[in-house]
C-alpha cells in the first residue's frame, strides 16, 4: 500500500499522549510520493469537524468532507501500520491552500 500525496485516509492515531490530537480519523498525506513510496512512515495532517476555521493552525477543506478542517499544527509522521482505509483526495485548490498553511506553522520560506 502506498498513499499518494492529497490523498485523504482513515488513520488510528492512537494511542497517544496529552495534547495530541486522538482517535481513528481521516488525515491528508503531504509527503512527497517518493517519500511515501520509500519510507514507512508517511507524514500526515489529522482532519477534524470540531474546531472552527482559524488559519494557518486550523483551515477549512470544503473538499474533504462536510465541515471539514486540516489540523495544521498537528502535523506527524506515521507508520502506514496506522492506516486503515482510502477515503479519497483533496481538490488542488485545498491541497494548495494546506501547503501555505503548514509553511506558515513551520515558519518556512515560500
Amino acid at each position: 500500500m502506498t498513499p499518494k500525496r492529497g490523498q485523504i485516509w482513515w488513520i488510528n492515531l492512537d494511542p497517544t499522549v496529552g495534547s495530541e490530537i486522538k482517535k481513528q480519523r481521516p488525515c491528508v498525506v503531504v509527503s512527497h510520493d517518493t517519500v511515501n513510496r520509500l519510507r514507512r512512515t508517511p507524514v500526515v495532517v489529522p482532519l477534524s469537524q470540531s474546531p472552527e476555521a482559524s488559519p494557518p493552525v486550523v483551515v477549512a477543506l470544503p473538499s474533504a468532507g462536510r465541515d471539514s478542517v486540516a489540523v495544521v499544527d498537528q502535523i506527524r509522521a506515521v507508520d502506514k501500520q496506522r492506516f486503515v482505509s482510502a477515503k479519497g483526495f483533496l481538490s488542488s485548490a485545498d491541497l494548495a491552500v494546506l501547503q501555505e498553511a503548514i509553511g506558515r506553522v513551520l515558519d518556512l520560506p515560500h
